[in-house]
């Protein structure tokens, strides 16, 4: 179970340099801080980097700082977080390794996201994610023809609900040995196969900047083709502050410019307080 460490503020005064916030610590987590918070982006949370937290106490303390969904929700998880007032950018629960690139996987992924269409539809989530699995000898443009295959049979019910299919694009250099969706350009392609507006990527950050670099070049070429973002950061997957190579507010603001409405999902295992590390995040990423 997660347990608060004694001083948070004295924690927030720490991890959040001067230079980088006009909140202080202690307002972060006020009615106040509302008022100063930009959001030119709309923020959210994965909720498998917080396992020792709680799902309400989670939700609340993400409310009380400015996120508006918490991701990667199971159903019933997403029901019980709207009653914080949050909603979840992403339906979770895809399967990473086995996924559309195989077509004896076809039938089961595709009553999954049926399902889960259907869900997001009713309650008001935007997306639900999927995979495009690991390669195990399969030619990346065979697999690419399959997962489109696959996509093809369920797109239409997305288009029919308004509900986006995204599938996420994961390093296989460090994290993910052998997945196949693990550069840019793979992804845009089977969007293109699609052919759907209902179908994008999940373009994440610290993935890519693993397998391609020139992360904010990639963003602005490729905007149109992806649905959402991930944070992480790189070395490690920890906190997206100076400890890191990458610049997130830079970044964070190469996204907003090519008029992205949809969610940042922080998708980071912090290593200290794991609410100052949320708030800091929120912060660094609200330009």
């Amino acid at each position: 179970m997660y347990t608060p460490s004694p001083d948070r503020r004295l924690a927030m005064k720490t991890l959040i340099p001067a230079g980088l916030t006009a909140l202080t610590a202690g307002e972060v987590f006020s009615h106040e801080a509302a008022s100063k918070i930009k959001g030119n982006i709309k923020q959210s949370i994965c909720r498998w980097c917080y396992g020792r937290i709680k799902l309400p106490e989670l939700a609340q303390e993400a409310k009380k700082i400015g996120y508006q969904s918490i991701e990667l929700l199971s159903p019933n998880e997403v029901l019980e977080v709207k009653k914080f007032g949050l909603t979840c950018a992403i339906l979770g629960g895809a399967d990473i390794a086995n996924g559309l690139n195989r077509k004896e996987n076809h039938d089961g992924i595709l009553k999954k996201l049926t399902d889960g269409i259907e869900f997001a539809a009713t309650e008001g989530v935007p997306s639900v994610i999927c995979m495009s699995g690991n390669r195990r000898g399969l030619a990346d443009d065979e697999g690419l023809k399959v997962c489109a295959d696959g996509l093809k049979r369920v797109i239409g019910l997305a288009e029919k609900k308004k509900v986006t299919l995204i599938m996420e694009g994961l390093n296989s250099k460090v994290d993910h040995k052998d997945y196949m969706y693990d550069k840019t350009i793979w992804g845009v392609e089977l969007c293109k196969k699609v052919g759907s507006d209902r179908f994008k990527l999940l373009y994440d950050i610290y993935h890519m900047q693993i397998m391609e670099g020139d992360v904010m070049r990639t963003i602005k070429q490729y905007h149109e083709y992806i649905g959402h973002y991930h944070t992480g950061g790189n070395p490690g997957r920890n906190e997206i502050d100076e400890t890191q190579e990458l610049n997130y507010p830079a970044i964070v603001k190469a996204i907003i410019s090519t008029g992205y409405k949809g969610y940042l999902g922080q998708e980071f295992i912090p290593k200290r307080d794991p609410i100052a590390s949320m708030a800091q995040a929120f912060k660094l990423c609200d330009v």
